[in-house]
């Protein structure tokens, strides 16, 4: 038998019920699902002076996520950056099917709980079509990154794609994985 990441066992066995029965879905081909995860990070201005940083982070992102990143350069001159087209700008790495959902199941139990001081992520972060990012400020947050092979910490931001219509439902399905959402508690 092939193996199954465990995060999409879940979701075929327990969310996709979970959800229909919340929001009433007549089919479960309504039930919003992670369509892909992007990764982003930018290297800015470290990599016009040393090219290092550039080759480093591919290297870092290749290692967090478990496929190859492809560098990003830039696609217009900005002056007031010191920014010529084809600039090295940024790494990026999308992810999808298996290695979406072990990439989600390693942030969730070991990448996130190592931020110092960890409350839970805020869920401000949905852009209104139910799609929702996360920035994370250090790399080094990620067991696969040695901390002593590091040139410069860099943070990166994490996309969630979803299916959902609206961030509510969006919100519920990621819930539903483990991302461990801040209690919004209102005081009255």
């Amino acid at each position: 038998m092939a193996y199954v990441p465990r995060l999409k066992s879940k979701y075929k066995e327990e969310i996709v019920t979970a959800l229909k029965d919340k929001f009433n879905y007549k089919s479960v081909m309504q039930v919003p699902k992670l369509e892909k995860i992007a990764i982003n990070q930018g290297v800015g201005r470290f990599s016009v002076t040393d090219k290092k940083i550039m080759d480093s982070s591919i290297l870092e992102m290749t290692t967090i996520s478990g496929q190859q990143a492809v560098g990003a350069k830039s696609k217009k001159d900005i002056s007031n950056f010191k920014l010529r087209k084809g600039m090295p700008v940024g790494v990026r790495v999308t992810l999808r099917d298996n290695n979406m959902y072990e990439f989600l199941d390693r942030l969730i139990s070991v990448a996130l709980p190592r931020i110092r001081d960890f409350k839970g992520i805020n869920d401000k972060g949905f852009d209104g079509k139910g799609n929702y990012t996360l920035g994370v400020t250090e790399q080094i947050i990620f067991p696969e990154i040695n901390i002593d092979k590091i040139s410069k910490i860099l943070g990166m931001d994490i996309t969630f794609v979803t299916t959902a219509t609206t961030d509510v439902e969006a919100l519920e399905l990621l819930k539903q994985f483990g991302l461990p959402f801040k209690n919004q508690k209102t005081e009255q």
